[in-house]
């Protein structure tokens, strides 16, 4: 084995001695220390891609004698956050006797049941198909990762050539073969045709390194991958015209920005034809460079070689013919001088389907482009959820730095059509799409609950993200909204949530939150205007200010919020709900109350008018009215309580009580009870229902609508 070096340039040694010292013992915490510090520099794998293990002994529980058991990452799992229920663990003899009935490569996908025989843990995680590429190396520590450098070097046409010089044939090279079991015994056969190697290169895929302890490999991996992105440096730097040089600038970031914001609920809407999707953009300085370069017609429709690559950014991105400064105003304009560019995409993936089918291919799938480059903006990635479509993005770019490689030291080969078809639609990788979890109502969905950092419409936000829904968290009170950002990202997971300070009294406050909607997400499907303050005065104590902070939040901003959602619906051409938080007050009269029970009610006539103006658009308007939701709730300060209490001639204490009694149900009225009447409008079973008003108020006779 070669000694490395603990300098590195191009990787992160991350290694602690005191650490591991903990685990010495232990071979198997010492797997998972090593791939989690793997997976946490993305320069060595991508996030769920490559695997590791290590083989260790134990006491067989059939038996009790000690038998050689095989430790690696299971289906499904991502080695930088992999835990041990995260692992397969299987009998090495077993695994290995399964050459025995083995009937060659055209059977070899039955081999994956037989995995489940050699099962040693039975509550470990279910093999992966790379399994036997580890079983059959004798070595106990293993490391399949997808470095950008070393894929570059195995997807250059002369990649065999430059790893055997490189690493003066201490590399082996095993010629791009689909993952499975016969491609393990390649990788054995390899082995034993050139001993001493300290690992091997898979042409077009990826790399194998091993060592005899889990220090031994992880030094192994970060030198190998270090020289391959040194030797890909020392060329970059000779060669001056990288992706055949600039073609086009980019635009000023903040320029991009509003550029991706306008378009991006465009694309979306395209992307959505057969499922809403949700979109990620960015505009990298290396998506720049070979976006902006003159090379990018010739490359970007080769597609990746990567199949980890592959299975995430589709066969091939789809190139925008849009200038880079280009007015998108005109929406309908925009929307004409694109749609043929997807119309030829989804014809270019049905003839890449009917070309490779086999007689038992799974159905064609969705034929949209995953990947989308704007060349002088940046790149948008759209999938079924915000973490798929940020990974396809980090994917794609990953593709872009093997491109990018491979062309400054020789020139970039990607994957054969029918050999991606045979991944894309392999029947094990569509056995695991069956059984991932059914999706939720509000998959795909993107909502913004205006003032949703407490009270009712916290409640409402989180139960649009307990349902799937991605959600723009908004209020007034940064410290307010700051909490429950945390909150919500700690429940939901930092993809599904973005935050931005909105007033909704102000255009430019409301368009930025927007903008930041479409940039994060893609758009706007779900608007629920529940920003809201409460003044309970007689009318002869109400002054102008009262009134007009009362109607410029209640009323004009609900029209400010529903008018620019209402633009960016239009858009994406995919319809959308509103819900407007109104009041049991803009039906029922009270005393106190002119200002507020009046805004109110210009809120409820608004949102009939709205659903009379947008059914053509399939935007559904409908109203929630709430009634006496204390718990938590903004509605009680500005003195509200004081002056409900003083109305109906109680203390203000007594206001809860008072409340319940007075309904036909005589329930307490909680702001969780809001957002299930909110979810109920929006989850896809009233999809034919709009201008409707839901009461949720325990029943108060004098609220009833007819």
């Amino acid at each position: 084995m070669v000694e490395p070096t603990i300098v590195f340039k191009h990787v992160s040694y991350l290694w602690n001695d005191e650490v591991a010292a903990s685990m010495k013992d232990d071979e198997v915490a010492l797997l998972i220390y090593r791939s989690n510090l793997l997976g946490a520099d993305l320069r060595l794998t991508n996030y769920g891609g490559g695997n590791t293990s290590c083989k260790t002994f134990a006491k067989d529980p059939l038996t009790g004698n000690e038998t050689e058991v095989m430790w690696v990452k299971g289906s499904g799992g991502d080695i930088g956050t992999l835990k041990k229920s995260g692992l397969a663990a299987l009998y090495v003899d077993r695994l290995r006797n399964l050459k025995k009935v083995y009937r060659g490569i055209e059977h070899e996908d039955e081999m994956v049941e037989l995995f489940n025989h050699c099962i040693f843990d039975l509550a470990s995680k279910a093999p992966s198909i790379d399994t036997p590429l580890h079983g059959f190396l004798p070595f106990k520590h293993i490391d399949h990762l997808h470095p950008d450098a070393a894929i570059a070097i195995a997807a250059a046409k002369d990649g065999k050539k430059i790893t055997k010089e490189l690493f003066s044939g201490t590399i082996g090279w095993v010629e791009w073969q689909r993952p499975g079991f016969d491609l393990g015994l390649k990788l054995k056969q390899c082995l034993d045709e050139n001993p001493g190697i300290r690992g091997i290169m898979l042409g077009s895929h990826g790399l194998f390194t091993w060592g005899n302890t889990a220090y031994e490999c992880y030094l192994n991996t970060l030198d190998v991958v270090e020289k391959c992105a040194s030797y890909i440096e020392d060329h970059l730097k000779k060669n001056k015209s990288i992706f055949g040089g600039k073609k086009l600038e980019a635009l000023p970031k903040e320029k991009r920005l509003i550029q991706a914001a306008q378009l991006a609920p465009v694309l979306r809407g395209f992307c959505s034809s057969q499922t809403n999707m949700i979109g990620h953009f960015t505009d990298n300085e290396n998506v720049l460079e070979f976006i902006n370069s003159n090379d990018l017609d010739r490359l970007a429709p080769l597609g990746t070689s990567c199949p980890d690559h592959f299975l995430r950014t589709k066969i091939s991105p789809l190139v925008l013919n849009l200038e880079p400064g280009e007015k998108l105003n005109d929406v309908k304009s925009v929307k004409e001088k694109l749609a043929p560019l997807f119309d030829a995409y989804r014809e270019m993936y049905a003839d890449y389907y009917n070309t490779c089918k086999h007689s038992n291919s799974p159905a064609m799938r969705d034929a949209n482009p995953v990947v989308i480059l704007y060349p002088g903006v940046g790149m948008f990635t759209f999938a079924k959820d915000k973490q798929t479509a940020r990974v396809a993005s980090e994917f794609y770019i990953n593709a872009i730095n093997v491109m990018k490689g491979a062309e400054s030291i020789s020139s970039y080969t990607s994957l054969p059509r029918q050999e991606a078809f045979n991944i894309e639609y392999w029947l094990l990788e569509e056995a695991k799409l069956q059984r991932m979890p059914t999706p939720k109502a509000l998959t795909g969905k993107i909502a913004l609950v205006t003032g949703s950092a407490g009270g009712i419409g916290k409640a409402i936000a989180k139960k649009l993200a307990e349902e799937g829904a991605c959600i723009i968290l908004n209020d007034i009170n940064d410290e307010r909204l700051s909490t429950t950002t945390k909150k919500f990202q700690e429940l939901f997971g930092k993809d599904s949530t973005v935050s931005v300070m909105l007033d909704v009294t102000s255009q430019l406050s409301i368009s930025e939150a927007l903008k930041m909607a479409a940039i994060t997400f893609g758009g706007i499907d779900i608007v629920v205007n529940n920003a809201g303050i409460s003044i309970s005065k007689p009318i002869e104590e109400h002054n102008t200010e009262d009134w007009d902070k009362l109607y410029d939040i209640l009323v004009k901003g609900q029209f400010l919020v529903s008018q620019s959602s209402i633009d960016m619906m239009r858009k994406q051409g995919l319809g959308g709900d509103i819900i407007n938080i109104v009041s049991k007050n803009s039906i029922v009269a009270g005393a106190n109350n002119a200002a507020y029970g009046s805004a109110k009610a210009a809120q409820a006539h608004l949102s009939r008018l709205m659903a009379a103006e947008l059914g053509g658009d399939k935007i559904r308007v409908n109203i929630v009215n709430p009634d006496a939701v204390i718990s938590d709730s903004n509605i009680w300060a500005n003195g509200w309580a004081e002056g409900r209490a003083k109305a109906y001639g109680i203390k203000v204490e007594e206001l809860p009580d008072f409340y319940a009694k007075r309904t036909l149900l005589h329930e307490t009225i909680l702001p969780e009870d809001i957002a299930n009447a909110c979810f109920a409008f929006v989850s896809g079973l009233l999809n034919k229902s709009t201008g409707n008003i839901l009461n949720v108020d325990g029943g108060v006779a004098m609220a009833f609508v007819r």
